[in-house]
């Protein structure tokens, strides 16, 4: 089923594009939400004519996102975790405790627009901020133990060499 997607939806696409989904995806929960239409051969017609009149709103649109992005790049977090005996965290830090780390610096930003895998134990990580279609941000971020430490590389496994025997003496 070919449809016209009319808000953002996370995962999916954005506002005024055109998507093949699934039949009983769109029929039953896009439409009916209000978050597409069926893409009609009039349908389309009227969106590109829409998208013309207003390229330089969506231009204006892209800029605004970009200075947005700005304000989050160079910005590093550190976010304190509770840690259990070895270097793994109670729980995960995820898009909400990277949304919160933000606010405190004065950078506010919703957590639905953060993209990030888990980060289930001690480390160096990245997130990812979508402000817009073409301007997405990364932010490093690394997670600490609530007392500060910082998690301690594993030491290399030291190769034993192999002893010496004494040389037999050779009798003469």
């Amino acid at each position: 089923m070919k449809i016209i997607l009319k808000k953002d939806v996370i995962g999916l696409g954005y506002k005024d594009e055109v998507l093949t989904v699934k039949d009983g995806y769109g029929r039953n929960y896009l439409l009916p939400q209000g978050y597409a239409v069926l893409a009609t051969e009039k349908a389309v017609k009227q969106l590109n004519e829409e998208l013309k009149q207003r390229a330089h709103k969506i231009a204006k649109i892209k800029a605004d996102a970009e200075a947005e992005g700005k304000k989050f790049e160079g910005v590093s977090l550190v976010i304190k975790a509770k840690v259990s005996e070895g270097k793994n965290i109670y729980g995960s830090v995820g898009a909400k405790e990277i949304a919160a780390a933000l606010a405190e610096k004065g950078l506010e930003i919703d957590s639905k627009l953060i993209s990030v895998k888990a980060a289930k134990a001690l480390g160096q990580y990245e997130a990812v901020a979508r402000f817009h279609r073409e301007v997405n941000v990364s932010i490093p971020f690394e997670v600490v133990s609530e007392d500060g430490k910082v998690a301690e590389p594993a030491p290399a496994p030291v190769a034993e060499a192999p002893a010496e025997e004494p040389a037999a003496e050779t009798a003469e």
